[in-house]
């Protein structure tokens, strides 16, 4: 395997291969990048089998990645938006650089600190992230700052802190996978969503392991498991308590490890019991034999695992959804011991490092608080500033884009985006975007001109995946390092150059740096000491193992500390050691059907696409694979509507209204429809989702809300 140090980075000229990772999911699936001045992007992709995550494997998007980095197909120069006659015109970048500053500047001048905000994005690489955390802090001393990974596993995160202390993707490697005995996999479909973790599941079954897939689709995972739940969407909780309720009925409780390693065991266990099997049939409209099966499924093996993705976390009951699947885990001593456990499939590349290290709005760098005194005097003494000055937390990502242009007084008038478009992917979206539009001033850092870019008053070309160095931190808390393979194209800086030219232009001439190893080596610093501890891993160290695990503290000697490829196996990272039971019951969603909308949506994505398509809509393939958004329905439901294949249907909820083709298919529930979120215009799915709020993790509910759907005569 190439040794590639991280100062060398290698370009088209120097003519080197260059072994980088993919700029999609959490996985981030290792790839070899060779040049190729015949292709579009001057650099082909070749496997690099010896990376342990993928071995080799790559999805089609992963295959189709160096396209996006053709010249033609993304911004090359500065964009600002013309007073006269309204349109988005060409501008050098000390123009724009310096309307950005004025725009940011004048707002905190005339309205406060506060009403400037940032937004971030789950595939800033940890030392964007990083920066972006501090420029929002103390450049602008705003508190308004989160990111859209707040979209993807932040109940996850906030049930895995309450019940364990930490909160990290899965708390052991994706190897350990195939050698456990069950899986139970709640609302995720790795066969469209991450490819290449699609063998570990298939490598699971033909080693003897079962595998159960909750789901209230059959998608293409559910079609390889031994057996498939399909749940009404909305009722994932109901389900987990009722297996719970099997477990204790069925005498399968680990009483020893409950006694030994947990507390909170007896308010759990009487939720449970209050949720027998035939309430949860009628509940979840999943039959109680198979309720049974499942639970004899998962407790027959000594070792089992849950896994958790987005449809029971995008619910405004996914903290104690997630709570009551490790409640599971916790009551058959399936957690704190090899092969056993409780996981969270991040979605984004770098959701987890993305949140750990600064841009979510309570958190500073290595995962500390900011309400914790002795967390803000660390940091603070890192950055150079009196602990005093550093603001407290601000508002979540929806809470954030809802106050956007508010004219009140504590309305937020001005903001800089990076690395997300919630015009496509916020929940309410045609509100959102409403939102973006009443801005005193908008500055938008991306690669292309996505739709929330085109409402800009400044739009600045920034680098992208293959053409800057930064680490990325994966599902498994693998700490990697992205290679830079070629350099930008004229007109293109990084999104540190960015950082570093507007603190210069609002009076911060030192403490941004453009060099991503010299910013990761502050970040080392800054997370000394807490929960996401990097400060004992080095680009070097990283090149050399193929990534690094946090925690990875440095040593009082010296010595390289291992990381910590599997939490949790003598202790829990809580004060006294033992992991926490969640005390949850069912309740409804936010949003039931009725009368007027009959129907529940729930939403997902598909193979040939990526998040909001800003950039996979890009790369004619993956079109052509995936050319736009559609409708999957039941033949009962497209019977009762009168509806053909691929008729033009109107998805209707109290937000707003969809319109795309049907695909009517029995592999969804005949009470549900589902959509996928790619895609802006008359197709976007997110205008018909419910901005709901979890009161925890302050995720919105994007995977229920009661819907009717229509032929769509008139277009």
């Amino acid at each position: 395997m190439s040794r590639t140090t991280p100062h060398a980075h290698p370009t088209e000229e120097a003519g080197s291969a260059v072994d980088t990772h993919c700029p999609y999911c959490a996985l981030q699936c290792g790839m070899r990048l060779v040049p190729d001045p015949g292709a579009a992007g001057g650099v082909g992709v070749a496997e690099r089998a010896a990376f342990p995550v993928n071995r080799g494997a790559l999805c089609g998007k992963g295959r189709a990645a160096p396209e996006t980095l053709a010249r033609g197909l993304r911004l090359t120069e500065p964009l600002v938006r013309d007073p006269g006659s309204g349109a988005l015109v060409p501008a050098d970048w000390e123009t724009a650089l310096a309307r950005v500053a004025e725009g940011l500047a004048g707002t905190r001048r005339d309205h406060g600190a506060d009403a400037v905000g940032v937004f971030g994005g789950g595939g800033l690489t940890n030392e964007k992230a990083y920066a972006l955390g501090k420029f929002a802090r103390l450049v602008l001393g705003t508190s308004q700052i989160d990111y859209n990974g707040r979209f993807c596993m932040s109940s996850a995160a906030a049930a895995g802190n309450l019940a364990f202390g930490l909160d990290r993707g899965l708390p052991f490697p994706l190897a350990d996978i195939p050698r456990t005995g069950c899986v139970i996999l709640v609302g995720s479909n790795p066969a469209d969503t991450m490819p290449p973790a699609l063998r570990y599941l298939t490598e699971l079954r033909a080693n003897g392991g079962t595998l159960i897939v909750v789901d209230p689709r059959r998608t293409r995972t559910a079609e390889q498991a031994d057996l498939h739940l399909a749940p009404r969407p909305g009722t994932d909780l109901a389900l987990a308590l009722g297996l719970l309720h099997l477990v204790v009925a069925e005498g399968r409780v680990d009483e020893e490890f409950v006694a030994a390693r947990t507390t909170g065991w007896e308010e759990a266990r009487a939720g449970a019991m209050a949720h027998w099997p035939e309430l949860v049939e009628r509940v979840t409209g999943v039959p109680v034999p198979r309720l049974r099966e499942a639970a004899r499924l998962f407790c027959a093996p000594r070792e089992a695992m849950v896994l958790t993705a987005r449809g029971p976390e995008q619910q405004a009951k996914g903290t104690d959804t997630v709570g009551a699947w490790i409640n599971l885990c916790l009551a058959t001593g399936r957690a704190g011991r090899p092969l056993s456990g409780y996981g969270c499939l991040t979605g984004q590349g770098n959701g987890q490092g993305g949140r750990e290290h600064g841009q979510k709005a309570d958190q500073l760098p290595g995962y500390r608080m900011l309400t914790d005194p002795a967390a803000r005097e660390h940091v603070a003494g890192v950055w150079g500033v009196d602990p005093a000055t550093l603001p407290g937390p601000g508002r979540s990502a929806y809470e954030l884009l809802d106050a956007l242009g508010r004219d009140t007084p504590d309305g937020v008038r001005a903001l800089l985006l990076l690395g997300s478009n919630p015009v496509v992917s916020a929940p309410r979206a045609a509100h959102v975007e409403e939102r973006l539009r009443a801005l005193d001033f908008l500055a938008v850092c991306d690669v292309v001109l996505s739709e929330s870019a085109r409402l800009a008053d400044v739009v600045l070309p920034v680098a992208q995946w293959a053409e800057e160095t930064g680490t990325m931190t994966n599902l498994e808390g693998r700490v990697l390092l992205r290679r830079r393979a070629l350099a930008p194209p004229p007109g293109c800086r990084t999104d540190l150059e960015v950082l570093n030219g507007l603190a210069a232009r609002l009076g911060w001439e030192k403490g941004f740096p453009t060099d991503p190893a010299e910013v990761f080596e502050e970040l080392r610093r800054a997370s000394a000491g807490g929960k996401a501890d990097y400060s004992g891993i080095t680009y070097r160290r990283i090149a050399e193992e193929d990534g690094v695990f946090w925690p990875c503290p440095e040593t009082p000697d010296g010595a390289p500390h291992p990381g910590t490829p599997r939490l949790f196996l003598d202790r829990f990272a809580t004060p006294d050691g033992r992991a926490r039971f969640a005390p949850v019951l069912h309740r409804a969603a936010a949003e039931e059907p009725d009368a007027e909308y009959p129907l529940l949506l729930t939403t997902g994505r598909v193979l040939a696409q990526y998040q909001s398509g800003a950039q996979t809509r890009q790369v004619a393939r993956l079109n052509e694979a995936a050319p736009g958004p559609f409708v999957q329905l039941h033949p009962r439901l497209a019977g009762r509507l009168g509806v053909a294949e691929g008729e033009r249907l109107a998805v209707v909820s109290r937000r707003g209204r969809a319109v795309a083709p049907a695909r009517i298919s029995a592999g969804i529930r005949p009470d549900t429809v589902f959509m996928p979120f790619h895609w802006p215009g008359e197709g976007r799915a997110n205008t018909l989702t419910n901005p709901a709020l979890d009161p925890t993790s302050r995720m919105p509910e994007f995977k229920v809300c009661a819907v009717r759907v229509e032929r769509a005569v008139n277009g």
